[in-house]
């Protein structure tokens, strides 16, 4: 028996070759399974959450690789973000939802529900019991037994279609409700063609006027009888309503076992889109559909192969992997003509080309970009005209988009997006166009939405920080984001050959992180419009200077130039001592700042001190060791996150998921090296974690790591080769390592404190290229 798990991959698609592994993967007849990236895969990875705590506020997202419309069980109530929880008995519902967390909630959702025996349209009425032994979550397909009916569902979908497999038992009441939701909806039964028509409107925000969603579901049986409801209540005698909650059943004599196909597509355009976007489905059989669905994920997942003989390490890597090519999803659809069209969820207009949405760029601009620009290059392209559109469709680059734009979150970060992926060379675009947006967006605040463009700019502008105590919070946190942001939109101006004079008040702007650092307690603080620090400080205070943190957080987020800021500090020793201290303070320090809020909570029981990696604003923090020439605290940290923080579990994340961000986070980690400044063009090196994984670039290339020593505790590099040459730098260059690469890592239990100490080992830091020195 081989030891290890291998998955290979062909060049075409993903094509699993053997896997011979320890008894946990051999089925009642001993012979081995056969298993492909997407089997590793665990949609309901993250689902054992709630409002107080997040282990990644997840649902199981059954869909394709940025795919229009997602699909999940519903466990909770109409208009609950929790639309699943794994605690949860009952599901009342297969719902079609566009949702990218339960803070910004759902749009356009609706959802279906096999039952037997007299209708009930209430959901908690209709709910059935059901168990996870008896549930089925892969990323292209999910079953379930509804035990109150001995009903078996299962689903499966195309990016803007879905088709259904119901299984009933004998009986003269077998019936499909369909539930538009409230807040507005339509229903139609055309029984003569087996078809049912509506439209949803149900939205959180973020949405034109004229918004709806429209769908169409196509059954492969003829009803028996039909019911309409309004407002939960039977409406006899009309084939259509429109009303503020519009349903609908359909009632089918079954014989046991007998199985009845539902096809379901909808559009954000239109009535005849969305039967052209059923056609995805429409002529094949569901186990088509699913042969489809899981080629796509493996052709996607493919992408990394992983050989180790690990297997929840594997799970969570590619679990992770598969979170991370969710979103944004792709809102365009292509007409009858083959003309790929968008519904503008900035004006409402029906408009050509691609458009992009459900993600916040304060979480994603990290680490779940530049895996993009990585892995997904010409996806990356596609999502760059998407925001060339925004940009033309409202005025301003989105910073979280759900659809439209949505007042959540801060910061300018879609500079970062727009110059980073321009930086590592992605073409096909008006760079030109974005280039106008970045610029728009860095002097004005969106009129109507303040997290959209940059609250507070004519302060910072004026005084270089955002102070204190005027009509704009989390002050401390813009400044320090808009600097990088400034730095950003220098390095692509640079890149554009744009003037001097153009670029300069963005170079400036680079430093004005500066402006707001307190040399008395080491880090970073609010002051007021007169110079003056505020008083009182708690460095653990989870304040309003700060956004969802507090000083230990977000002292460190200076991406661009952590050299400045080691010089700040006092040099490379009393920076450790500050990197040091993160992880000492106990993590009950901060605990009465405020009101609690599970982003606090998440922080507190992971026994890390103030370090939140459930937290955006710190992730990167760990890899800033190898700027101040102690690498192996790098490895050492970035090893202990990954083994406590994750795994392949309901509760298998430390915080929210955010949209690919953490998930992110892990498979660059688990790689070996992480993007800590994207726009610098560089990764930075941590503590790899596979025997051997091979990077399939879209360029034909291929990065080839492999880990020489896998003991337990043997988390420090030893000694590292690039192409069998030693290799003593803490960081990669992208550019080289696009161009196919080998990699190997020697790993000990001990560390290495002569490897990547040397001035040259130390990555990119803006301070080393500007005249303005300390």
């Amino acid at each position: 028996m081989i030891d290890t798990i291998t998955i290979c991959r062909s060049r075409s698609l993903w094509q699993t070759l053997v896997v011979l592994c320890s008894a946990l993967l051999l089925n009642y007849s001993g012979v081995a399974q056969v298993m492909d990236p997407a089997d590793y895969a665990d949609p309901l990875v993250g689902t054992l959450s709630k409002y107080e705590l997040s282990h990644g506020n997840t649902y199981p997202a059954i869909a394709r690789p940025w795919g229009m419309h997602f699909w999940t069980a519903q466990t909770g109530n109409m208009g609950n973000g929790w639309i699943y929880t794994y605690t949860a008995d009952k599901i009342k519902g297969f719902r079609q939802t566009h949702q990218p967390s339960p803070w910004n909630n759902d749009y356009g959702q609706f959802a279906l529900m096999p039952v037997v025996g007299t209708v009930k349209f209430n959901q908690d009425d209709r709910a059935s019991w059901f168990s996870h032994k008896a549930e089925v979550a892969k990323p292209y397909y999910y079953s379930a037994y509804l035990a109150d009916y001995d009903i078996v569902t299962e689903l499966s979908p195309s990016s803007r279609a879905a088709i259904f497999r119901v299984k009933f038992p004998a009986t003269d009441s077998a019936a499909i409700i369909i539930d538009a939701f409230d807040k507005g909806s339509y229903i139609k039964v055309v029984p003569s063609e087996n078809k049912i028509f509506g439209y949803s409107t149900k939205n959180s925000g973020g949405v034109p006027s004229n918004f709806k969603n429209y769908f169409v579901i196509e059954f492969d049986k003829p009803f028996s009888s039909f019911l309409l409801f309004a407002e939960e209540r039977v409406k006899e005698g009309v084939l259509e309503l429109k009303t503020d909650h519009a349903g609908a059943s359909v009632q089918f004599k079954t014989k046991k076992g007998e199985t009845v196909h539902v096809r379901v597509a909808s559009s954000f355009i239109s009535y005849e889109q969305a039967e052209i976007n059923l056609m995805e489905v429409k002529g094949k059989s569901f186990d088509h559909v699913v042969r489809e669905g899981r080629e796509h994920w493996n052709e996607v997942l493919g992408k990394v192969e992983i050989e180790d003989n690990n297997l929840e390490r594997l799970k969570t890597f590619y679990s992770c992997l598969y979170r991370s090519t969710l979103f944004p999803r792709d809102i365009s659809e292509v007409d009858a003509a083959g003309n790929r069209i968008h519904y503008s969820p900035y004006n409402g207009q029906v408009l050509p080309g691609y458009m992009f949405t459900d993600t916040g760029f304060w979480d994603t601009f990290r680490s779940l970009f530049p895996l993009l620009n990585l892995l997904y290059p010409s996806m990356n392209v596609a999502m760059q005209e998407g925001l060339v559109n925004a940009y033309k469709e409202s005025g301003f680059l989105p910073e979280w988009a759900s659809p439209g734009h949505r007042a959540s979150m801060i910061g300018n970060n879609s500079a970062s997006v727009v110059s980073d992926a321009y930086l590592q060379g992605l073409k096909g675009y008006d760079a030109e166009l974005l280039w106008e947006a970045v610029v728009h967006g860095a002097n004005h605040v969106h009129p109507s939405n303040s997290s959209t463009g940059r609250a507070g700019v004519d302060w910072y502008k004026e005084l270089g920080y955002i102070p204190f105590g005027k009509d704009v919070n989390q002050n401390v946190a813009r400044t320090l984001e808009y600097a990088y942001s400034d730095w950003c939109i220098y390095r692509f101006g640079q890149k554009l050959q744009k003037s001097s004079q153009e670029l300069e008040p963005f170079r400036k702007g680079a430093l004005n992180y500066r402006n707001l650092y307190d040399k008395e307690t080491r880090l970073m603080r609010a002051k007021n419009d007169k110079g003056e620090f505020i008083q009182p400080f708690d460095p653990s205070g989870w304040t309003r200077e700060y956004t969802e943190g507090n000083a230990w957080h977000w002292s460190f987020c200076v991406f661009h130039d952590p050299k400045g800021l080691i010089n700040l500090m006092g040099g490379e020793e009393k920076f450790i001592q500050m990197l040091d201290t993160v992880f000492v303070i106990p993590s009950t320090e901060g605990m009465n700042s405020r009101s609690m809020i599970h982003e606090m909570r998440e922080m507190q029981v992971m026994n890390m001190g103030q370090y939140a990696h459930g937290n955006q604003p710190i992730q990167h923090m760990p890899y800033l060791y190898n700027y101040a020439a102690a690498p192996w605290k790098t490895q050492y940290w970035v090893r202990q996150i990954m083994d406590k923080l994750y795994a392949a579990t309901p509760d298998g994340y430390c915080g929210d998921e955010d949209n690919g961000q953490t998930s992110a986070w892990f498979v660059f980690s688990s790689l070996g090296f992480y993007p800590v400044s994207p726009g610098s063009n560089e990764y930075v090196i941590g503590s790899p974690l596979f025997k051997k994984a091979t990077l399939h670039l879209e360029n034909g290339k291929k990065v080839l790591i492999t880990t020489d020593n896998q003991q337990q505790n043997a988390y420090y590099i030893q000694d590292m080769t690039w192409n069998k040459k030693t290799y003593r730098h803490n960081y990669l260059r992208i550019e080289d390592l696009v161009k196919g690469a080998n990699l190997n890592f020697k790993m000990l239990d001990k560390p290495n404190y002569k490897r990547g100490v040397n001035k040259e080992d130390v990555p990119y830091s803006f301070s080393n290229e500007v005249q303005d020195k300390l």
